[in-house]
């Protein structure tokens, strides 16, 4: 005989108290409640809970003591909040101390089931990793993004993942969803700088047949769309103000209401998000809410630059190179191949490594690739560190179109090809960029 789940719910609230059990006794849960702080540590010190619901003002202390004694006593055992409408602080500050979700008063009953339905289903263990994305490295900075990962994954705070272009914040956004409750659900990811602004809250939110011209069927959003799993945002720096607005009241309300529509409809989705720029200083220079940046920003994961690593790039090379083989014709890096690598910036970080190896595996011959096949070619701020302007063998304009066209390259790199984001990060605009690039014989 299977034994029902046992939920603790902790509120000084007799009414609050009476409805949470009864609508958590009808879901076949075991229900224990406490009615303050150093009731509920003695229930946890002699009984294993499955879940822990515990509301943020008790009598006798702070809901926080009792999702802290529940961290360090059984770290396994996943707890909730319960605040008052509108404490963003209170909610933020528990999912830092190592909650695992919130609830706002007053309490509705969809959202939680939904969140009792997510938080039982909490792995105790990580998940084997056969099948799951990977993050290629033996260093000590990616064991320890490995092990954040799998604390991540085990709470639905929203996180924020920072670090340059091609350093893995989508492989390690797909990773927290497939450790997590949610792995069996969609994983949404949106290019938040790729869609056009005009048509940002129907891709968002859905539409309404005949909400606007063009719109022929209900369609849904992918709000809709990551329903029970997670939405990844990327570069969610290049988010419009007006859209911000609205993406802020949908995480706050954890309701959408559809373009052309009257209702609104209740989403469960976990938000990961990501940027290669620094959120803070968007925040600083207004281009980004500060409200929205502290319910994005709950716990911030920093992804590596590959130059701080250097000591993964063999093992990411011969990963990579296995890939690009096969059985009957595998790929071999040469020992001076692995070690011009080795000495290489990497301004594009991961994503760069991957197609250099690949641009060199189509040029090399018998798959063995060599120094030569690589074409290397040093930064510009190395070439005006190490080299300088040699004016014995070039112009001066010859000299600055060469670190011109090497920075629009690694611009390029970093943004995997895309003009308008490297248009940005050269500070120039893309009229100007495109101007440069058809002079330099770029385009």
């Amino acid at each position: 005989m299977t034994t029902a789940p046992c939920v603790l719910i902790v509120d000084d609230e007799p009414d609050l108290r009476e409805v949470l059990e009864l609508a958590l006794t009808r879901m076949g849960l075991t229900v224990v409640s406490s009615a303050d702080v150093a009731e509920a540590r003695a229930q946890l010190a002699h009984r294993r809970f499955d879940l822990v619901l515990t509301d943020m003002r008790l009598p006798d202390g702070e809901g926080l003591e009792v999702v802290r004694y529940v961290a360090q006593s059984s770290p396994a055992t996943p707890v909730a909040v319960i605040t008052a409408y509108g404490s963003t602080d209170n909610a933020v500050a528990a999912l830092k101390a190592g909650a695992f979700d919130y609830l706002t008063k007053p309490v509705k009953l969809e959202v939680l089931r939904s969140l009792v339905k997510t938080a039982l289903k909490v792995p105790e263990t990580p998940k084997a990793s056969q099948g799951l994305p990977q993050l290629i490295g033996e260093s000590a900075i990616m064991r320890q993004i490995r092990a954040r990962i799998e604390k991540l994954a085990r709470s639905q705070a929203p996180v924020f993942i920072s670090g340059e272009s091609g350093t893995g914040k989508e492989v390690a956004a797909r990773l927290i969803h497939a450790l997590g409750p949610r792995a069996s659900r969609p994983f949404v990811a949106v290019n938040c700088g790729a869609i056009p602004e005009n048509l940002m809250e129907s891709e968002f939110f859905g539409h309404r047949k005949g909400a606007f011209t063009g719109a022929q069927t209900d369609r849904e959003g992918f709000f809709q769309a990551a329903h029970g799993g997670t939405l990844f945002l990327d570069e969610v720096a290049e988010l419009p103000p007006a859209m911000q607005v609205k993406l802020l009241r949908a995480l706050q309300e954890r309701r959408v209401r559809r373009v052309g529509g009257v209702k609104e409809e209740a989403v469960d989705v976990r938000i990961i998000s990501a940027s290669h720029q620094d959120l803070a200083r968007a925040v600083e220079a207004g281009r980004f809410r500060h409200d929205l940046y502290y319910r994005l920003n709950v716990i911030e994961l920093k992804m590596p630059a590959l130059r701080e690593r250097r000591e993964d790039i063999p093992l990411l090379a011969q990963h990579i190179a296995a890939r690009l083989g096969s059985g009957a014709s595998p790929v071999r890096l040469t020992a001076d191949a692995l070690d011009a690598l080795a000495r290489y910036a990497f301004p594009g970080n991961v994503r760069e490594l991957e197609n250099i190896l690949e641009r060199a595996h189509a040029l090399s011959e018998d798959g063995c690739i060599s120094a030569g096949d690589l074409d290397l070619t040093p930064p510009p701020e190395l070439q005006g560190q190490e080299a300088g302007w040699d004016d014995g063998g070039s112009s001066l304009q010859d000299y600055l179109d060469r670190v011109e066209r090497e920075a629009i390259l690694s611009a390029l790199a970093r943004t995997g090809g895309n003009k308008t984001a490297a248009a940005r990060l050269l500070k120039v605009t893309f009229r100007s960029l495109r101007y440069r690039m058809e002079r330099l014989g770029l385009d």
